[in-house]
């Protein structure tokens, strides 16, 4: 990772932990942070389930600990007939600092585009939120050999048109499909492959200055033994965590791990 940037570290909760386990987890993380405070040149984000949110909001901030609440998407208008549906404007008034857009899992399953992907992260940013873009490939198309096109072709879609100081300031997460929830993790050689690709398409979408201020997190099963030689590639500076992230040494164990 390189020096200036400073490293996230994020943990998506996804459907798990109702607000009184979300209680639970945060306190054992708030614990153990205190102990073994995350080292100098990351940060901290968690992403619990909507319902759990104001109960971790009201955790971090009454006692203090060392995370960014972050949330795991939004609605891309403020307000209106939306049933279900939560906005980010909503979020901000709840001190939210991340959102994630465009995950896999939303993408498959609740038919989210590109398009719509992009008027989100309009959406997040319009209430001085930062993004968290989701991108990666799937099995057929990395065998296809379409792994590169599709991501640069994702990032150019929700990207281009930006200026270079918005896009230096966002946070582009590489989660290849085939390894979230799968127990296996794309090779380090292989994830920084994609991710330095990531960081020339952003160059070329915005310039020089905002690929080398972009933040790149990988993605996809990842767990403490993993974390390590992955934070210490050129060009990741940072990780998405999924079931990880729902134990507290897991997770405080992937934050710490050393490069």
């Amino acid at each position: 990772m390189a020096d200036e940037r400073v490293a996230l570290v994020s943990g998506n909760w996804k459907m798990n932990e109702n607000h009184f386990e979300a209680i639970k987890l945060i306190q054992e993380l708030a614990a153990l942070l205190r102990v073994r405070p995350v080292p100098e040149g990351r940060e901290v984000s968690v992403h619990p389930p909507f319902t759990s949110l104001r109960t971790v909001q009201t955790a971090v901030e009454t006692d203090h600990v060392p995370v960014a609440l972050g949330a795991q998407t939004c609605h891309f208008e403020d307000r209106g007939a939306y049933t279900g549906e939560v906005s980010a404007e909503m979020l901000a008034k709840l001190n939210v600092t991340y959102v994630i857009a465009g995950h896999s899992e939303r993408r498959r399953y609740c038919g989210e585009t590109d398009t719509i992907v992009r008027k989100k992260v309009d959406a997040i940013l319009a209430h001085a939120m930062r993004p968290i873009i989701c991108v990666g490939e799937s099995a057929d198309e990395r065998e296809a050999g379409d792994a590169v096109a599709t991501v640069c072709r994702q990032i150019s879609e929700v990207v281009q048109g930006r200026s270079a100081e918005v896009v230096g300031g966002l946070v582009i997460a590489y989660e290849p499909i085939w390894a979230i929830g799968t127990g296996v993790t794309a090779s380090t050689e292989d994830a920084e492959e994609m991710c330095a690709a990531i960081r020339k398409e952003v160059q070329q979408l915005a310039g020089a200055g905002a690929a080398t201020t972009v933040r790149i997190q990988y993605g996809g099963s990842v767990t403490p033994d993993t974390a390590g030689e992955l934070l210490a590639s050129e060009s990741i500076d940072g990780l998405l965590v999924g079931g990880a992230s729902l134990s507290a040494e897991s997770f405080v164990a992937i934050a710490q791990a050393p490069v």
